[in-house]
């Protein structure tokens, strides 16, 4: 039975309603036979509907799939059932395809079972922005106690060590140096750290993000990053996006900066700046009652050795960092302040660099208009 002979077999709306959603819905019938479809599974399995219909789910599925085996527990027990983190990836669906099954019994046809498939990237991605936040939450009331319970103490060591250092003999001095400098380093991890706890409202306007990536280049530029070639995508026609230019600039100043130290060794060095204008990206984010669409993209990549894939899940968690010396503060910092701004980060890495993506609202003003591009001015 074809989709199209389904719906004319109900007066219902329900196959159209089905047909409107963004995920694949299949019913199999006795013997695995695929007996409807809606519109979204074309995409999905690679095919048209009038083939699908013809096709048992063996036909598409791996061999040995999870989702064979559930529509088997679903069936001979009645009962509905999910499974996550399912690979379905085959050389007719193509490779990296994961995703959610929900399995449950019809009432239309004896014997039915009716899936849902839900790409894991989409529910995935939703998963890293809320971890993000709550890393962000965890740093602000430890930087909070840390402000309070370590900066007095240590300024009284440092103290007692200027002291010492007075009647101190010159080899006794180079340890009381060395108390001086190593109190005044957990000073400054501290004074980083403050940051995060600093919840007053952000001070936004309609910000130039061609503007904010120019400087950053500048100053890369004549500066960490002076050996590397820095290129730019831009998309002229971008609008303003809502924000705080010195906390945007700070973000990618961060990102550009360990783009830099990671290809530093590489023969041919180089950082890309990305912007451009994707639709149909809506978010729920704190302090709004409705979700809010981020058609901003801005990417920083470079073509380093990319990050471990143990790590790469952890990288904007506080104190995870791939550096020797390094804090593992700087891409929470930034997963903070791009929060704070009612957007999303994501990282995407592999064997031939690293992409930083972020997702940004628009300034919503649209009586406020600025030309952007490649060699655009100051911000608004």
């Amino acid at each position: 039975m074809e989709a199209k002979k389904l719906k004319n077999d109900h007066s219902t709306v329900a196959p159209d309603v089905l047909d409107a959603l963004p995920h694949p819905v299949i019913m199999v019938g006795n013997g695995n036979q695929i007996v409807y479809a809606n519109q979204s599974t074309e995409n999905f399995l690679q095919s048209s509907l009038s083939i699908i219909c013809k096709r048992s789910i063996d036909y598409f599925m791996p061999f040995g799939s999870p989702v064979l085996a559930l529509v088997e527990q679903v069936r001979n027990t009645n009962s509905s059932f999910n499974e996550y983190k399912v690979d379905v990836s085959s050389p007719r669906l193509g490779k990296d395809k994961l995703v959610d099954v929900y399995a449950s019994t019809s009432s239309a046809i004896e014997g039915a079972v009716v899936l849902q498939f839900l790409p894991r990237g989409v529910a995935e991605k939703i998963d890293r922005q809320l971890t993000h936040r709550g890393a962000a939450r965890t740093v602000t009331g430890l930087a909070a106690m840390l402000a309070h319970e370590i900066k007095n103490p240590l300024s009284g060591i440092r103290g007692a060590a200027q002291l010492l250092e007075m009647s101190a003999s010159d080899e006794d001095r180079s340890l009381t140096q060395l108390i001086k400098d190593e109190t005044d380093r957990i000073v400054q991890l501290v004074d980083r750290m403050e940051v995060f706890s600093d919840d007053r409202p952000l001070e936004q306007e309609p910000v130039n993000i061609h503007a904010v990536l120019e400087r950053v280049k500048k100053i890369a530029s004549n500066g960490f990053a002076k050996d590397i070639v820095i290129s730019e995508k831009y998309d002229p026609s971008l609008p303003l996006v809502k924000g705080n230019h010195d906390q945007l600039v700070q973000v990618f100043l961060n990102l550009v900066k360990n783009a830099a130290e990671v290809t530093q060794n590489k023969e041919n060095p180089s950082i890309k700046l990305e912007t451009g204008f994707r639709p149909g990206v809506h978010l729920s984010v704190p302090g709004a009652n409705e979700r809010v669409a981020l058609p901003i993209e801005l990417i920083v990549h470079d073509n380093g050795s990319g990050i471990s894939e143990d790590i790469l899940p952890y990288i904007f968690d506080p104190f995870v960092t791939t550096k020797t010396n390094g804090s593992g503060l700087g891409l929470a910092l930034v997963a903070k302040i791009v929060g704070d701004h009612g957007g999303v980060i994501e990282c995407d890495s592999g064997s031939t660099g690293t992409s930083f993506r972020i997702l940004l609202p628009i300034f919503k003003d649209n009586s406020q208009k600025i030309k952007q591009g490649k060699n655009a001015g100051e911000k608004v």
